[in-house]
């Protein structure tokens, strides 16, 4: 019997983004049931709260999830926590593949026992310079923080902007407020065309430096955010500040179709963010114990990349699962698109939506791209 774990907050300072990934699960393994489960057998779910990173929650739960006897887990859903979980992971033989872990390297060294359905920061750069270079701006600024993620996203903007007629001129680090008259000026000493602020979050720094860059002309179309300092600025900065300002978000926005089974599960469901990952962790999970003809943590390790690189494309665990009948080899392509994992159980293709700032500095969906 194939037995999910989840791994989700449910309480503590993220947990209002619990709810949508255990609708993900439950949507998921419905479908897996009504398809005929795994073996003949009905896929069981067990669920436990991760907490947020500040106590020792994780922890706590993983082991109650060992001692159920589970051989996968969806989740956790933070970076941090999955860094710390990991070598629990491995020594139990137990996979975790994470709907919202987005920090590079998370799976380096994870001998195949961690993937992801949300693609890692770094690959933001693909998709901004494929976005940057259609708008036509050729020559292009960076500003970045000191932390690790942000700087990540340099060598995949350098290569996408190379790859489509463009190019990187400028990298600027702020690292605290004082820096950023500097980094400014260094910016529009290159005159770019476009500034990309990669920022880690939507504090005190970023709110000065998007000022300061308004006030020196790369404003509106001409200033794009990334999904770590992408916020309701409505009450924190004047408004107007950001009006036409873009921003890229992992993920995508699934539709109404997707949503009406969440709903399903939990009538009650407000924000979806993560959901589709979940959904689609979930299925992968399943396709991988078929691939590899048992349901031992190892053996699904063993086949999460293979059930989503090359092979027959399908696009549900019951079209998935009637193809493997007969031939070995599948691309699961489901609600978050194609994701192609790598040797680090990371997606080499993802979907984010753009977004745009209105004048009173909030941003809404405009369109939907892959990167």
């Amino acid at each position: 019997m194939l037995r999910i774990g989840t791994l989700f907050p449910t309480t503590g300072a993220t947990s209002f983004l619990g709810a949508a990934q255990v609708a993900g699960v439950n949507a998921a393994v419905r479908e897996i049931n009504a398809a005929g489960g795994f073996d003949g057998a009905p896929v069981e779910v067990v669920n436990r709260d991760s907490g947020d990173a500040t106590t020792e929650k994780a922890e706590e739960s993983f082991a109650a999830l060992v001692e159920k006897g589970v051989d996968v887990i969806i989740g956790p859903s933070s970076s941090v926590l999955a860094e710390r979980l990991l070598p629990r992971a491995i020594e139990a033989g137990i996979p975790l593949i994470s709907p919202a872990a987005t920090y590079p390297g998370v799976g380096t060294d994870a001998e195949g026992f961690f993937a992801r359905t949300v693609p890692a920061y770094p690959l933001q750069g693909v998709a901004l310079g494929e976005l940057l270079t259609a708008q036509k701006a050729a020559e292009v600024a960076l500003v970045v923080g000191t932390d690790d993620v942000s700087g990540s996203i340099t060598p995949t903007l350098t290569e996408s902007l190379s790859a489509n007629g463009g190019e990187l001129v400028v990298t600027a680090t702020v690292a605290d407020a004082a820096a950023v008259a500097s980094a400014v000026s260094k910016v529009t000493t290159a005159k770019p065309d476009a500034v990309v602020l990669a920022t880690p979050d939507n504090g005190d720094v970023t709110k000065a430096l998007i000022t300061a860059l308004v006030k020196a002309g790369y404003g509106g179309t001409k200033l794009w955010l990334t999904s770590q300092n992408l916020a309701d600025y409505s009450q924190a900065l004047p408004a107007g500040t950001l009006k036409d300002v873009n921003g890229v978000l992992e993920g995508g926005r699934p539709d109404d179709a997707f949503i009406a089974k969440l709903k399903v599960e939990d009538p009650g469901l407000g924000d979806v963010r993560y959901a589709a990952e979940a959904y689609d962790a979930t299925v992968i999970a399943a396709l991988a114990a078929i691939l590899a003809h048992d349901d031992g943590g190892a053996s699904i390790a063993w086949k999460l990349g293979a059930v989503t690189q090359e092979g027959i494309r399908c696009s549900s665990f019951g079209e998935c699962a009637d193809v493997l009948s007969t031939e070995p080899d599948i691309a699961y392509e489901g609600v978050v698109g194609p994701l192609r994992f790598d040797a680090a159980g990371d997606p080499t293709r993802a979907r984010y939506d753009v977004l745009t700032y209105n004048g009173e500095n909030k941003a809404a969906r405009t369109a939907t791209t892959e990167g």
